[in-house]
């Protein structure tokens, strides 16, 4: 599942990403800063989110850890809508899981 959230967020399908969340779902704006709480603020942030960067997140490698949590090592690539990279590297996401869909994200 988060393989295919990770692939709908690159492919900018925000509908297929939201569908994987729960309704109450927390997600960092890590652009803006504080959260987006619930799958149309979600929606709103990343809408402006990519009006001004380009950022893709590859995920590298999955470690679930106690309370059902999971941490992701990504490779995080951002860039200017002309194509300048502005940071390249690895991050980790913490995901939190709610009857099977995600229910927090942390950067």
């Amino acid at each position: 599942m988060l393989r295919a959230a990770y692939a709908a967020f690159n492919a900018r399908d925000i509908d297929a990403a939201l569908a994987l969340m729960t309704p109450d779902v927390a997600w960092p704006k890590a652009f803006k800063g504080g959260f987006a709480h619930g799958p149309e603020e979600v929606r709103a942030y990343w809408t402006e989110q990519w009006t001004e960067i380009n950022p893709t997140v590859e995920p590298i490698a999955f470690y679930p850890e106690d309370a059902g949590l999971v941490l992701v090592e990504v490779h995080q690539v951002v860039r200017d809508l002309a194509g300048a990279v502005l940071a390249d590297g690895r991050v980790n996401h913490r995901f939190t899981f709610k009857n099977g869909l995600i229910q927090a994200m942390e950067v």
